[in-house]
C-alpha cells in the first residue's frame, strides 16, 4: 500500500546548476498529462528544460567550451 508507515521517504537531492536527483523508481506525470517511467535506481530529472530527453536530463545544462 502507498504511503504506509513501513515505506521510507524517497530521496531527492537538489543541485544549484544541475538536474534534480531522485531516488528510483519513478513515474513522471508531464503537462500535458501523460506520464513517463524509469525503473533505475536514480535519476535526474532536468530543471532547465535544455535537454532533448526530457524530463530526463542529458547535462544540457553544462556549459559548452
Amino acid at each position: 500500500m502507498p504511503n504506509s508507515p513501513a515505506d521510507r521517504p524517497r530521496r531527492i537531492s537538489v543541485q544549484r546548476k544541475g538536474p534534480v536527483l531522485v531516488e528510483g523508481p519513478v513515474e513522471v506525470e508531464l503537462e500535458d498529462g501523460s506520464t513517463v517511467a524509469s525503473d533505475r535506481f536514480q535519476v535526474a530529472l532536468c530543471t532547465c528544460r535544455r535537454s532533448r530527453r526530457y524530463p530526463w536530463c542529458d547535462t544540457s545544462h553544462r556549459d559548452r567550451a
